[in-house]
């Protein structure tokens, strides 16, 4: 018997991240760990289980979660992003409450790259007259 699944996509600065959801008692596993040992700053699981909280569906689904690059902030935004996705894959319907909540929108700002002559992105050798 196949489990029937609704997956989604998410990603945030070089982070990428797959969820999948499915019927079940309400647990998130990610990268087969659970969530509350791969998300253990102050905030975190809250952050990635904001959209189930939001359609009231937290009880209902399991999610297991694939994350990969970035670092910690990065894979938060990105796992929210991912189950808000696959969310709406579940119930169309359930898309103003998404966006209303921001789960939707893919936050676009990255680490600027560092150009030549720089000592950073922006940051210039120190000049010195004599």
């Amino acid at each position: 018997m196949a489990v029937q699944y609704y997956e989604g996509v998410g990603r945030r600065k070089t982070s990428t991240a797959r969820a999948r959801i499915f019927s079940g008692e309400g647990t998130i596993t990610c990268n087969e760990r659970p969530g509350a040992d791969y998300f253990p700053r102050l905030g975190d699981l809250d952050l990635v289980t904001a959209p189930l909280r939001a359609a009231g569906m937290a009880e209902k689904y399991n999610v297991t979660i694939k994350v990969m690059g970035g670092g910690v902030t990065g894979q938060t935004g990105a796992a929210q992003m991912a189950i808000a996705r696959a969310l709406l894959k579940l119930d169309p319907e359930m898309r103003p409450l998404m966006r209303n909540g921001g789960f939707l929108t893919r936050d676009d700002r990255m680490k600027e790259r560092k150009k030549p002559g720089l000592k950073r992105a922006r940051k210039g050798p120190t000049y010195t007259k004599r």
